[in-house]
């Protein structure tokens, strides 16, 4: 019986230390803790918890689930300090607070809720993921301590400006997607960075990646950027993802001998000839122009696979098959 079928039945399920609570259990999750404190897994999704309480007899637990909850406030939680995962997605909370004694904390998840502001996490230093997602957060602040991080998820919050994640070393994937941002900035120390995502923002320029040397996935479009450059330094880029942004040429790419799949669609690219010079690119197998002049061409898909022999897949689309209306879309990686 896997968690989801657990979670339908009408008892508390034990499993090898993990206890899943039932919908029609919610009265007795006090009573199942005491029973079972040394279980060390416990997942309380979805039972319309108003209040963190009762978890003092659990001494084992490593990993704690509340998501879509109701609760308001994070309290009554420092006796768990064998804590290694922490999920409170989607509840209403306002504040990060009351977790300082969780010190061996090394994932939290407070995505989907009310939060303005970073707070109260500096003591959280064997931290190694954080989740952030969907909030109100202006400013990135209060993350300094957080060396450990080796991802940092920001989407869909009201950041705009990237700052103060000067010494977070150890990061290697940073979201940002779906916030106000402007420029790329203040990135020069994360030097072991992988992935790096910033869609859905307000850049127009690519710049200041120079020192990201390990990065192997970049995601901008939907943004205003009309020119691909200054990516040279990033020898080791497979993805990259510049649809829906203003580029009216393809340029600048020969340095990027690993780079697999690219992504241009819903630009503005309507010369076969700077398309031509992706000949550079032999590792090249996935092509996204869909939505660009191009297309208007008759002959679009065969020229492609003329000009580029190199290509698996054109507008997700394997080369030799007709488009399929729907799967011909292009979502864009990361969406």
């Amino acid at each position: 019986m896997d968690t989801e079928e657990r979670a339908l039945s009408a008892e508390p399920t034990t499993t090898t230390g993990v206890v899943v609570i039932a919908a029609e259990s919610t009265a007795s999750i006090q009573e199942t803790i005491t029973q079972d404190p040394l279980v060390f897994e416990l997942d309380l999704s979805h039972r319309r918890i108003e209040r963190l309480e009762h978890f003092e007899p659990l001494r084992r637990i490593r990993r704690l689930s509340l998501r879509w909850n109701l609760v308001k406030k994070i309290e009554n939680l420092s006796t768990l300090k064998t804590l290694v995962e922490l999920e409170l997605y989607d509840n209403q909370i306002a504040i990060i607070e009351n977790l300082e004694e969780l010190t061996n904390l090394q994932i939290l998840d407070v995505s989907f809720n009310r939060l303005t502001h970073i707070q109260n996490v500096e003591k959280l230093v064997r931290l190694e993921k954080l989740y952030l997602v969907a909030n109100r957060i202006a400013v990135m602040e209060q993350l300094g301590a957080l060396t450990n991080l080796t991802m940092l998820e920001l989407g869909d919050n009201k950041l705009k400006r990237i700052e103060n994640i000067e010494s977070l070393v150890n990061l290697r994937q940073l979201f940002l997607g779906k916030n106000r941002i402007e420029r790329l900035e203040n990135l020069d120390t994360l030097v072991h960075l992988e992935i790096l995502s910033l869609q859905a923002n307000r850049i127009v320029r690519i710049e200041n990646l120079d020192r990201l040397t390990s990065l192997r996935e970049l995601y901008l479009s939907e943004n205003g950027i009309e020119t691909i450059e200054n990516l040279g330094g990033n020898r080791q880029l497979e993805t990259l993802d510049i649809g829906k942004n203003r580029v009216r040429c393809v340029a600048n790419l020969e340095a990027l001998q690993q780079l697999q799949e690219l992504w241009l669609n819903h630009n503005a690219i309507g010369e076969w000839q700077s398309v031509a010079l992706l000949r550079a690119n032999g590792a090249l197998h996935t092509l996204y122009l869909e939505a660009n002049p191009l297309v208007r061409d008759i002959r679009y898909r065969s020229k492609l696979c003329e000009i580029l022999p190199q290509l698996h897949k054109i507008d997700a689309t394997m080369c030799g098959s007709q488009p399929n209306s729907s799967t011909g879309a292009a979502t864009g990686p990361g969406q």
